[in-house]
């Protein structure tokens, strides 16, 4: 299942990811336009460098 930011709403300016054992990444402006693929470890590494 593609999700993207509560932060979001309704906007389109954004992103989406599927988690899983790899996690997959898209723009939802263009989700046809190819999907950043990334493994779970790289994912929580990102996510802990990014939090506030």
């Amino acid at each position: 299942m593609w999700r993207k930011s509560s932060y979001s709403g309704s906007e389109e300016n954004c992103v989406e990811v599927r988690l899983g054992p790899v996690s997959q990444i898209r723009d939802t402006k263009d989700r046809s336009g190819g999907t950043l693929i990334v493994t779970a470890a790289t994912w929580r590494a990102f996510l802990r460098k990014t939090k506030h």
